[in-house]
């Protein structure tokens, strides 16, 4: 019989040995982890979820609840619910196994563990730049050289004005950007809009778009290589759905 010791001695792994862990594996018999972005995104999401038979427990539904991990009718599927711009975390660092983000979060932080294979069609609105409306009457975005910007997005801004050979200095904010150029911090902002609302009441004007902006299914691509059956039929179940909607 072969002991470790003689395994060892000759180069071998032993009989015995376990192989390593992956980063991001899970054993197949434990719940896939879907992570979901709370507030707007999260009402459009939930008309899918229906479709692809997934129903979270009651206290999904509860505005009351405190609760942010939730089973489903499906023993083999659990919801977390995060902020938005978290669900691209959860899943590119193998806490969640699928996820549903904006293609904001993934552009900014371009993680390259994620694969998104489904667009879902749902959070439309666009990444824009915007400044006061009075600045608007004799501004000339063509003749920027430099510009000092509020975003949650410096990573996109930064790269958005590089191609155009224009030096953004770039101040992170995360809420209330509309109020950043009327108390001085800057003249100008890049932010989400859907429908102009805010940027209206806020006295600003939309001068350009970045991009379109909808939400996307996401898996982290280690667990779709471990997992591949399990998880590719929940990416065409999503597929369905949103060719559904």
């Amino acid at each position: 019989m072969t002991t470790a010791h003689d395994a060892a001695r000759r180069g071998a792994a032993p009989e015995s040995a376990a192989p390593e862990p992956v980063a991001g594996e899970a054993a197949a018999n434990e719940p896939l982890v879907l992570a979901v972005p709370k507030g707007r995104i999260l009402k459009e999401l939930r008309p899918l979820l229906d479709h692809v038979g997934v129903e979270p427990e009651p206290a999904f539904d509860d505005p009351s609840s405190r609760q942010l991990r939730f089973a489903t009718n499906r023993p083999e599927v659990e919801i977390v619910r995060v902020r938005s711009f978290d669900v691209a975390t959860f899943v590119a660092f193998g806490a969640a196994h699928l996820g549903v983000a904006g293609n904001d979060v993934l552009m900014e932080f371009d993680y390259p563990e994620l694969y998104a294979p489904v667009d879902l069609g749902i959070g439309a609105c666009r990444l824009s730049v915007a400044e006061p409306a009075s600045l608007r009457k004799t501004d000339d975005p063509s003749r920027w050289s430099h510009i000092r910007i509020a975003t949650k997005y410096p990573t996109i801004t930064r790269r958005h004005f590089a191609e155009r050979g224009v030096q953004a200095e770039c101040i992170k904010l995360n809420g209330a950007m509309e109020l950043a150029p009327g108390m001085g911090l800057c003249r100008r902002i890049v932010d989400l809009v859907s429908t102009g609302g805010t940027l209206k009441a806020n006295g600003l004007v939309e001068v350009e778009v970045i991009a379109e902006i909808t939400s996307r299914l996401i898996v982290n691509r280690t667990a779709l290589k471990t997992r591949p059956r399990q998880i590719g039929g929940w990416i065409d179940r999503f597929a369905e759905a949103a060719h559904a909607a």
